[in-house]
C-alpha cells in the first residue's frame, strides 16, 4: 500500500454521473464529417488530401514533420468536400477536412498492426496512431512517452478518477473494456522500460475498482488505488501528488518528479492499435444534460458534428441554454452544433436556460475561499485583478502560467468572479506575446 496524500484545496461539486450504468452505444456513420487538422498540443497536420478525393477510414488526411504532433486519419469512407479553415470554439480558425460518407466504411490499405520489437519502433507505432490525450489535455502521447535523455522515470500513473460531474466515459471503459486497460499498461511498461504502474481511481466507483483490482492481482507491476472523491483529484499534478507525495515544480513536467501520467482510455487505446493497426478515429463521448432528452454513452467517429450526437440520443427536450464540450468545470462552451467532436472530446453537455445561466459577477469581497480551494496553492483573486487591469508581468510573478484552469475558485467564490476566464485571457497574451 502506499501512503496516498491529500492535496490542497479542491471543492465537492454534486457528482450527477447520470450515465454511468448505461452501457456504451455505437453510433454508427453520421451524414458527415468535419475533422480538424489541429486536435493536439503542437504544430497543426497540413492536409494529405484535396477536394474530390476519395478516402477510406483510417487513411492518414493531414500530417506533419514536427515532432511535437500527431496524424489525423479519416474516421469514414466517403468523398472530400472541402478542405478550409473553420472556427472551432475558443480557437483561431483552424484548417478542417469535410468527408461526406459513402455509408461503406471501406478500411484504408494503410491500416495493420504494426511491427513493435523496440522502444523506437513502439514510440514510431504511438506516433502513427495518432494518438493524443484522451482525458482533455491532447498532448501527443509519443512524446509523453519519451522524456529526454537523463530523466529517469519509474512511475507510470493511469488517470481514472474522472472527477468531472456528468462524465462517465473513462468508467464505462474500465467496466467495458478491463482486459484492454491491463493490456496496454503492460505494453507500456515493456518497451519503455518504466518500473511500475499505479491505477488512480476516486471510491465512488467501486464496481471499477473492483474490476480493476480483480484483473491486476497476479501482476505485482500494476496496483489499483481507490482516491478521495474530490475534485480536482483527476488533474495530473494533484493525481501525481495524491499518488506519489511528488510535488511538480512550477514550470516543470511530471516527468522531472519520475512520473508520466495517462488517461485510463489512452492506455487502453494502445492496446487495441497495436492488436489491429486502426488508428483513432472514434471516441466514447458521454451525452448528458438536463436539455437532453435521452442522455447515454455513446461511441463517435471523429468528426461528427455535435447536433448529430445530439439527434441520435432523441434530441432536446428543452432548448438548451447552453452547449458545453467536457465537463461543467473545464468544459469549453460551443457556439455551435455544426462544430466536430474531436480526439479529447470526453463528454457533451446541453443544460437548459436556468441551469445553463450564468450567474452576474458582483464586487470581490476578499473573502479568501478562492484561494482555499485553489490546488495550485495560488491568489485567483489576484490574478483576476492584475489581468483586466493589464498588468500581465505582474500577474506571470504571481505565477498565472501555473494555472490549470479546474474552476475550483469560481465554484467556490459567492461574488461569482469569472476569475478563469480572466486568466485564459491572461494567458493567451502571455503566450501570443512570447512568440514574437
Amino acid at each position: 500500500m502506499i501512503d496516498m496524500k491529500l492535496f490542497k484545496g479542491g471543492v465537492h461539486p454534486p457528482q450527477q454521473k447520470n450515465t454511468a450504468e448505461k452501457a456504451t452505444v455505437p453510433m454508427g456513420v453520421p451524414s458527415v464529417v468535419l475533422i480538424p487538422l489541429a486536435q493536439h498540443l503542437g504544430a497543426p497536420c497540413q492536409p494529405k488530401v484535396k477536394k474530390g478525393d476519395t478516402v477510406k477510414v483510417g487513411q492518414v488526411i493531414g500530417d506533419t514533420d514536427a515532432y511535437v504532433s500527431a496524424p489525423i486519419h479519416s474516421s469514414v469512407s466517403g468523398t472530400v468536400t472541402r478542405v478550409e479553415p473553420v472556427v472551432l470554439s475558443g480557437s483561431r480558425p483552424v484548417m478542417c477536412v469535410e468527408i461526406k460518407p459513402d455509408g461503406l466504411q471501406e478500411i484504408s490499405e494503410e491500416v495493420k498492426p504494426p511491427v513493435v520489437d523496440s522502444r523506437e519502433s513502439f514510440l514510431a507505432a504511438i506516433r502513427a496512431s495518432g494518438l493524443t490525450g484522451l482525458g482533455g489535455a491532447a498532448f501527443p502521447t509519443h512524446v509523453k512517452l519519451n522524456p529526454p535523455k537523463g530523466t529517469k522515470v519509474d512511475t507510470l500513473i493511469i488517470n481514472a478518477a474522472e472527477c468531472e460531474p456528468y462524465i462517465t466515459s473513462d468508467y464505462r471503459e474500465c467496466l467495458e473494456n478491463t482486459q484492454g486497460i491491463i493490456e496496454g499498461i503492460l505494453h507500456v511498461l515493456k518497451w519503455t522500460g518504466i518500473e511500475k504502474a499505479l491505477i488512480g481511481i476516486e471510491q465512488n466507483k467501486p464496481e471499477a475498482i473492483k474490476m480493476l483490482k480483480q484483473a491486476v492481482s497476479n501482476i505485482p507491476s500494476i496496483t489499483v488505488h481507490a482516491l478521495p472523491t474530490r475534485y480536482p483529484q483527476g488533474a495530473e499534478k494533484t493525481l501525481i501528488y495524491t499518488l506519489t507525495g511528488r510535488e511538480v515544480p512550477s514550470g516543470k513536467l511530471p516527468a522531472d518528479v519520475g512520473c508520466i501520467v495517462m488517461n485510463v482510455a489512452s492506455v487502453a487505446f494502445v492496446a487495441s492499435y497495436l492488436k489491429t493497426g486502426m488508428p483513432l478515429v472514434k471516441k466514447r463521448v458521454t451525452v448528458d444534460g438536463s436539455a437532453v432528452r435521452n442522455p447515454q454513452n455513446v461511441e463517435v467517429p471523429i468528426g461528427t458534428l455535435l447536433k448529430e450526437v445530439f439527434d441520435f440520443c432523441g434530441g432536446f427536450k428543452s432548448e438548451p441554454g447552453k452547449v458545453i464540450m467536457g465537463g461543467p468545470m473545464m468544459g469549453v462552451s460551443q457556439y455551435s452544433l455544426d462544430l466536430p467532436v474531436l480526439k479529447h472530446t470526453n463528454a457533451l453537455l446541453a443544460l437548459d436556460a436556468d441551469e445553463g445561466r450564468i450567474p452576474e459577477e458582483t464586487a470581490c469581497i476578499r473573502c479568501g475561499r478562492c484561494v482555499r480551494a485553489c490546488p495550485m496553492r495560488l491568489l485567483p483573486l489576484e490574478l483576476d485583478r492584475l489581468v483586466k487591469t493589464q498588468q500581465f508581468e505582474e500577474a506571470q510573478r504571481f505565477h498565472l502560467m501555473d494555472c490549470i484552469e479546474c474552476g475550483c475558485c469560481v465554484y467556490a467564490c459567492p461574488a461569482k468572479r469569472l476569475m478563469v476566464q480572466s486568466i485564459r485571457i491572461g494567458k493567451d497574451y502571455i503566450r501570443r506575446n512570447a512568440k514574437k
